[in-house]
């Protein structure tokens, strides 16, 4: 039987928690769809129904599947349910408001009083976000470079200033003071960094050279993509030139330079012109033919990737405070350097 939806939340324990403070509880909320609702986007419903969250705040819980309607997950915000059905909506305990250090390896390119170049494995997440709330380069950073980074540029993410994809691995900068964050925020901001990144995507991109332009935002199809988009999202610009062919043209090798910094810009850029990052669960269409087209080792060592094939191999910038122009460089990690080799290009 459905609960009274003016009753107070049920709360319980999350997992691995103690049943002890609020900060420790995930509350569960049941609410049945009354007729003069039925057909109203579920967001909207439930931040009237419940003002304690914000819409913001509930299309993620739901975009995260916090949410079921007749026991079944539903993951759109836009749903429109039907008089009757019942919502149940499961929202997380709250997160500690600040991240802890945590003693992770770093491999530190370079580092003074201002700021710390850091060659970021693949696998690592950046900074604590749902799903990821520690274990991240912010945690390892804080632990790192003591108490004085916590609170430099924001609270929940610490001297960051530019992101990678948790499955990208490469150079990352990260302020160690509040002047230096402002400044490299700035030279962000101005398209002042150069950034290159070292792809392998299927097929032969033509022109070998050239720029891609177009606009990226979430995908109206799919929440956790991103996607080009004829109106809306923000203006991305990526600009490749091809090193090589190799499985016998099934596969290039370029070199990508971002005017902007989208999330996932790449990865959108090349699917969009129909050539996809190796390795890329999200973006990649990795078809029968295009995996019968590799060498045998090169399928093998495709296979155990697990990740997308790009690699932030340069990072340029002017150092915040002296002004002095820095660059840095990263080979290929050992994964990628095995792939290239196997996929025999010319």
């Amino acid at each position: 039987m459905a609960r009274d939806p003016s009753a107070a939340p049920e709360a319980r324990p999350a997992a691995g928690g103690a049943a002890g403070g609020a900060a420790e509880r995930a509350e569960r909320h049941v609410l049945t769809v009354a007729p003069e609702e039925a057909g109203e986007r579920v967001d909207r419903l439930l931040s009237r129904r419940l003002p304690a969250l914000s819409r913001a705040r509930l299309k993620r819980l739901i975009e995260a599947g916090a949410l079921a309607l007749d026991g079944a997950p539903l993951r759109s915000p836009s749903a429109k349910p039907r008089a009757g059905q019942v919502i149940a909506l499961e929202v997380p305990p709250a997160e500690a408001p600040e991240p802890e250090g945590q003693a992770i390896p770093l491999a530190i390119v370079y580092e003074d009083e201002a700021l710390i170049v850091v060659d970021k494995p693949a696998g690592l997440v950046v900074h604590p976000a749902p799903g990821n709330p520690d274990r991240t380069l912010v945690n390892a950073l804080i632990a790192h470079c003591g108490p004085s980074l916590k609170g430099v540029g924001g609270v929940r993410r610490p001297g960051i200033v530019h992101r990678l994809d948790k499955d990208t691995s490469g150079l990352i900068v990260a302020a160690k003071s509040d002047a230096a964050h402002q400044g490299l925020v700035a030279q962000f901001a101005a398209r002042r960094i150069e950034r290159q990144y070292a792809c392998l995507v299927w097929g032969r991109p033509e022109p070998a050279a050239g720029e891609i332009v177009g606009n990226i935002g979430r995908s109206p199809r799919n929440r956790k993509k991103m996607a080009v988009l004829s109106q809306g999202g923000r203006p991305a610009v990526t600009r490749y030139h091809t090193l090589g062919h190799g499985a016998g043209g099934a596969v290039s090798r370029l070199a990508c330079r971002l005017e902007t910094g989208r999330t996932h810009q790449i990865r959108v850029h090349l699917a969009h012109r129909g050539h996809p990052l190796l390795g890329d669960p999200l973006y990649g269409r990795e078809t029968t033919s295009r995996r019968g087209a590799l060498p045998a080792a090169a399928r093998a060592a495709l296979a155990g990737l697990g990740r997308q094939a790009l690699h932030a191999e340069s990072l340029g910038f002017s150092h915040p405070l002296s002004r002095e122009s820095l660059t840095f460089t990263s080979p290929l990690p050992k994964d990628l350097k095995d792939l290239t080799s196997f996929l025999e290009f010319l």
